[in-house]
């Protein structure tokens, strides 16, 4: 007897029709222990929603798995490309951690509530003189503080397909580099603070005595540079197939706009 419901099988919960055949597939198994052992039935895969792949999706619509390394960035700064050769592939510039600049800030801030402090009791003592005094050494303080800030700011760490370096100083530059064929061991070491705040030093040992790069800190992404340094030494291939991968989801995204 036919149902007196006006769903179709689709919206009963049942499987749509084979529009080519006319046949109705069998109810799809909800588990495992379902299936017979002498069942001939077709096995249907699970059903996948699409809401369920968006989580999964990059913007080309290709899924994609987890990353073990931040993307590489495309060119080196003014600072850093003049002290590379034109066949040296660049892989990423770093500076150091803002860490760095705690103890500069501490100072001007201590520095800046005292000015704030002693020009109020000077003022209330009426010792205008001293007052100068205290702005000029305030002035000098801060000066100091600028010049450290601007001197973090140009010391950056380099990797490239050839060699790791070090490029620091704002008055006197120094640089410094060690070949990627000659680094014998290389670690990182991280303070509980440093965990909290994502930062650590790296220490390098080479085959020579004389090392330009020996401890580096404190830098930021310990996690992630080491994964970079370990894969351009040892898996570089893996390197150039990601940058080919990036560049053609660039294209793939920008002829799809």
């Amino acid at each position: 007897m036919a149902s007196d419901d006006p769903r179709g099988p689709s919206d009963q919960g049942g499987p749509p029709e084979d529009r080519d055949s006319g046949r109705v597939p069998p109810p799809r198994p909800e588990s495992a222990g379902e299936y017979d052992e002498g069942d001939t039935a077709e096995f249907l895969p699970p059903e996948i929603r699409e809401e369920e792949l968006l989580g999964l999706r990059t913007g080309s619509g290709m899924p994609v798995g987890p990353r073990s390394v931040l993307p590489l960035e495309e060119e080196a700064s003014a600072l850093v490309s003049r002290y590379l050769f034109p066949t040296e592939k660049f892989r990423g510039e770093w500076k150091k951690h803002w860490i760095h600049l705690v103890n500069q800030m501490l100072i001007g801030a201590v520095a800046t509530f005292l000015l704030g402090w002693l020009v109020g009791w000077l003022a209330k003592h009426k010792q205008a003189g001293f007052v100068t005094i205290t702005v000029l050494i305030w002035v000098a303080v801060m000066g100091w503080v600028a010049w450290r800030v601007a001197d973090w700011y140009m010391d950056r760490f380099v990797l490239t397909n050839k060699r790791l370096m070090v490029v620091n100083g704002l008055v006197t530059r120094t640089v410094g580099m060690m070949p990627l064929i000659r680094v014998t061991d290389m670690k990182y070491q991280q303070s509980p603070l440093g965990r909290m705040l994502n930062y650590g030093t790296f220490v390098v040992e080479s085959a020579g005595q004389d090392q330009a790069l020996r401890e580096v800190k404190p830098l930021p992404n310990p996690s992630e540079l080491y994964l970079r340094i370990v894969e351009e030494m040892y898996e570089p291939e893996a390197v150039e197939a990601r940058l080919s991968r990036s560049i053609e989801d660039e294209e793939a995204m920008s002829g799809d706009a």
